[in-house]
């Protein structure tokens, strides 16, 4: 059998989850000494105080390799292949922390195999390679196969997202302090995607309003060249803005309603306030890649 693994920060409702058998290991987010266990946080009422943590931005961390090397060892004992899919490698350690505790637990149980895939991306942009290898897994493909699925759906999906401001982008690292500050002081807010594993921002605009405007022009463009396979309307804070947008422009031009959902906390908490986009394509799209990435690792 095929187990079939990813991380909190994809952000897949723990029912959904469940019920099409996806394992998820949860990566953490500390505020102040306290530590939440991302899977299983409060998310209306951690996204509801977020604007007051602007100058105490709470920090993240991967899993443990003690986490992993439990969860390969009982499938080794089970007799279980692994499919393991996750967060970018470029924004988090840990795809390459579960590739050590495989190589670890491998050493110990040799006839442990298993496949790790990089999406390069996050929320349910990662989640989408995460369907891809579940639905390949339904239909009996092998693991090298579902491997593959999930590796291929990495250039047909895409995030784009708008924040209400840069606070908590240079709070986290992610821009500079000269950038942040410009950027407030004149209102300009970027719409924000993943290319080549990391984030990057394509466009600006004086308001978030306008911001996400423009995130659509470039949605719209993508399914109307290469065919809609899925979408979902992630936020960051309060849903209010997100479910607007959905119901009044996402959903008229798509002809059916969308999910509205939450992005895992430990990618909230880098952002800050933020709303947007994340879907998946019948073909690949353009600028996702740009560059050749080995994204799958075996180890057998």
């Amino acid at each position: 059998m095929i187990k079939l693994l990813t991380d909190s920060v994809a952000s897949i409702p723990a029912a959904d989850a469940e019920a099409m058998g996806i394992d998820v290991i949860s990566l953490y987010v500390y505020e102040g000494d306290v530590e939440h266990v991302d899977a299983e946080m409060d998310l209306d009422a951690f996204y509801g105080r977020l604007e007051q943590m602007a100058d105490d931005v709470p920090t993240s961390s991967q899993p443990s390799q003690q986490a992993f090397e439990d969860y390969f060892e009982k499938a080794a004992a089970r007799g279980d292949e692994v499919l393991g899919v996750f967060i970018s490698s470029k924004m988090s350690g840990t795809f390459e922390g579960a590739l050590r505790a495989a190589r670890a637990v491998h050493a110990r149980n040799i006839d442990l195999n298993a496949a790790l895939v990089d999406t390069y991306s996050t929320g349910w942009d990662q989640a989408y390679c995460v369907l891809a290898a579940q639905r390949a897994i339904a239909q009996g493909r092998t693991l090298e196969e579902c491997a593959r699925a999930a590796a291929d759906a990495v250039e047909c999906t895409r995030f784009l997202f708008s924040p209400t401001n840069l606070t908590f982008l240079q709070r986290g690292g992610r821009i500079g302090a000269a950038k942040a500050l410009l950027g407030n002081l004149v209102r300009l807010v970027p719409v924000l995607t993943v290319r080549d594993g990391m984030p990057l921002d394509i466009a600006k605009a004086r308001t978030q309003k306008k911001a996400i405007a423009q995130a659509f022009e470039v949605f719209k463009k993508d399914v109307e060249e290469k065919g809609l396979e899925g979408a979902v309307v992630h936020y960051i804070g309060s849903p209010d803005d997100a479910l607007e947008w959905a119901r009044t422009v996402v959903e008229p031009f798509l002809g059916h309603a969308v999910r509205v959902l939450p992005v895992s906390p430990v990618v909230g908490l880098h952002v800050g306030p933020a709303m947007g986009i994340a879907y998946t394509c019948a073909r690949p799209l353009e600028g996702k890649l740009t560059e050749k990435a080995d994204l799958v690792a075996f180890v057998r």
